[in-house]
């Protein structure tokens, strides 16, 4: 791994160097200070020259969430058969012109630098000179400290090892876990960022679950890689947390400036350009959304009545639906029995006048007889029960 990356490793010692060189002429020479800024100097030009590859990632990345639903109905396609479903993948990549690997091209470029910074704080920790830092630099880098530990101390570093390099393992301790805990916290909130505000929340996609995998995984990683075995310096501790601060504040840039249609800060984006007016919408579009939310808000919810309040609704005031109708029914029938009961009285005058008219007009002798006697058989047989149907 030396023989491999040695010529990094001259590489990264002297551009801390030279940053160190500069720095020396406002503070110290052995402070923490000038040392420190250096690592931070060498992070800041590292990531100033990977621009081309983040902005390569946001676009790769981007592609990607555009193609999670045409790549999910490919797999369920071609699930019995993987060769197939990896040409149909392939041939989606070239046709869109996508790249799966773009998306870890900062962090693949990133690596050398990080490996190498990591290996020349550890030959300064075990007092060896590495690439251009002689004898001398590396006397002075010891000196140097960050809150009281050293820029090679390591978390599990002995108390015997911290002592040579002038430090204890309380300060050194209190300064990594610190320092392990913003770095944890920046890369969450930096890829919580991502999920909340850069994503488009209307297409569900497996791709939206890595990522939230990804935003717990990460953190984790760095604690236990921080605190644990190799255990990083606290020179490394450094770099890995401004590269990490660095990360988050291009990102919110990128977000801000440039966000993914149909997420949550391309709204917020949206709405600011409308307040500022460099967006016109349609007067017919604007009108009509106007309307629908005067209507929305003018809609009146009637309100809910129990079960017995809407049993015991009061009588004064409007009938109720259906109570005219009754009440001209009822009134009908009234009219209609009285009328009926008129017609009956009629009838019955009639009858009592015709009845009295053959008395009247009877002749004497035996016609009045046989005339009583017809219709006394008259209304005999007139109360006669009918005959069963059995008996005809």
């Amino acid at each position: 791994m030396d023989t491999i990356l040695s010529p990094l490793y001259y590489a990264v010692s002297w551009i801390i160097v030279q940053f160190h060189s500069f720095y020396s002429l406002i503070f110290d020479e052995n402070s923490g200070a000038a040392w420190g800024l250096s690592i931070v100097s060498l992070v800041v030009l590292i990531r100033v020259c990977l621009i081309p590859l983040f902005v390569k990632q946001i676009k790769s990345t981007r592609n990607m969430q555009a193609l999670q639903p045409k790549m999910k109905a490919i797999q369920e396609r071609y699930k019995s058969d993987k060769q197939r479903q990896s040409e149909e993948m392939m041939k989606l990549y070239k046709e869109t012109g996508t790249n799966p690997l773009s998306s870890c091209l900062p962090i693949l470029a990133q690596s050398p630098f990080f490996i190498s910074l990591y290996q020349v704080l550890s030959h300064i920790a075990n007092n060896q000179t590495v690439g251009v830092i002689n004898q001398s630099l590396l006397e002075s880098a010891q000196k140097a400290h960050i809150f009281g530990a050293p820029l090679a101390a390591k978390f599990l570093d002995t108390p015997e090892k911290l002592e040579a390099l002038g430090a204890t393992v309380t300060n050194v301790r209190v300064v990594t876990v610190i320092m392990i805990v913003l770095m944890s916290a920046s890369q969450f909130y930096t890829q919580r960022q991502l999920m909340t505000k850069n994503v488009d929340l209307t297409v569900k996609t497996p791709f939206m679950q890595q990522q939230k995998m990804l935003m717990y995984v990460f953190p984790v990683m760095f604690a236990v890689f921080g605190i644990g075995f190799p255990g990083f310096p606290v020179g490394v501790l450094l770099y890995w947390l401004t590269t990490n601060v660095w990360t988050m504040g291009q990102q919110m840039f990128v977000i801000r400036r440039n966000p993914t249609p149909g997420s949550k800060a391309f709204d917020e984006r949206q709405q600011r350009l409308r307040a500022k007016g460099k967006i016109t919408e349609d007067p017919a579009e604007v009108e009509a959304k106007k309307v629908a939310e005067e209507a929305r808000q003018n809609r009146q919810q009637p309100k809910r009545q129990t079960k017995a309040k809407r049993q015991t609704q009061p009588t004064t005031g409007a009938k109720p639906a259906g109570a005219g109708n009754e009440q001209q029914r009822r009134t009908r029938a009234g009219s209609g029995s009285s009328a009926s009961g008129a017609s009956d009285g009629d009838a019955s005058k009639k009858q009592s006048l015709e009845k009295q008219a053959p008395q009247d007009s009877k002749p004497k002798g035996g016609s009045s007889a046989s005339g009583s006697r017809n219709a006394k058989s008259g209304q005999r047989k007139g109360q006669q029960r009918p005959k069963h149907p059995s008996k005809k």
